[in-house]
């Protein structure tokens, strides 16, 4: 299905009933790369399967590739559904796509899972800048063997289009940020997640949820000293940034947190 958002003829999908779910794929990628895991989260549930601009079944329109227009489109989305307050799970770029809903529109957002969603550009591993740094239209020839390119091709309304989002993807990334000022003051209550082998260090989950005031005391026996906005830290074991969304743990994980009342 496609709704008009904010210029952009925004794609998505809809599974199942129940309380609403929105889940942010990765950068590349599209709503369907959770495939493996959409049942986990569609149990009891209706997930809804945005596809962010430039990816997946949207095409790109005349505008930078930025997670807080994204987030806006998103926005834009829950309220073209009537959803109201939505519990949010994001992915890598889905990751700061949900941080931002979280920013800039608190009131649409009940609970935030921000997965692989560092809030630092130099949080990341040097190399991993370095890669960055390489994307962009010259890379398309090279990528036309790799699952993501394949991907694309197979469902984007205008499949020529995979340089000019390579281009837009590399602008993106060159681009510093810090958001830990935003997160302080976060209105939303949050699990910050990661796989033990990401993109960025462990540690700096473990700072994200620092800002959130966790990990600054003993919890208390009933959890009375835990952080006072319901926040919570999921260091995955054995995964990576590539295969986190694919893993039924951090979906038991992401379904765990989002359940709680």
């Amino acid at each position: 299905m496609y709704a008009e958002i904010n210029g952009l003829n925004l794609y998505y999908e809809t599974h199942g009933t129940g309380r609403p779910l929105v889940l942010l794929h990765g950068g590349l990628g599209s709503g369907e790369m959770f495939a493996p895991v959409l049942p986990a989260f569609a149990a009891g549930r209706q997930v809804i399967l945005p596809d962010l601009q430039g990816h997946g079944r949207t095409a790109d329109i005349d505008r930078p590739l930025d997670i807080a227009t994204m987030a806006d489109d998103v926005a834009g989305l829950v309220d073209h559904l009537g959803l109201g307050r939505v519990d949010v799970a994001g992915y890598s770029l889905g990751g700061g796509v949900g941080w931002q809903l979280a920013f800039r529109h608190p009131g649409k957002v009940r609970r935030l899972v921000a997965a692989s969603a560092g809030i630092r550009r130099d949080a990341q591993y040097p190399e991993i800048l370095e890669q960055q740094g390489q994307v962009g239209a010259a890379a398309a020839e090279f990528m036309k063997d790799t699952p993501m390119y394949e991907s694309y091709a197979r469902v984007a309304p205008r499949p020529e289009d995979f340089p000019r989002l390579l281009d837009k993807i590399g602008q993106f990334m060159s681009r510093d940020y810090d958001f830990s000022e935003q997160v302080r003051g976060i209105q939303v209550p949050t699990l910050v997640a990661g796989a033990d082998a990401d993109l960025t260090p462990p540690s700096h989950f473990a700072e994200v949820f620092t800002l959130l005031d966790g990990g600054l005391r003993d919890g208390g026996w009933a959890g009375e000293n835990r952080p006072k906005g319901g926040h919570a830290l999921a260091i995955l074991p054995g995964l990576t940034h590539y295969d986190l969304f694919l893993s039924p743990l951090f979906a038991t994980v992401a379904r765990d947190f989002l359940d709680r009342d």
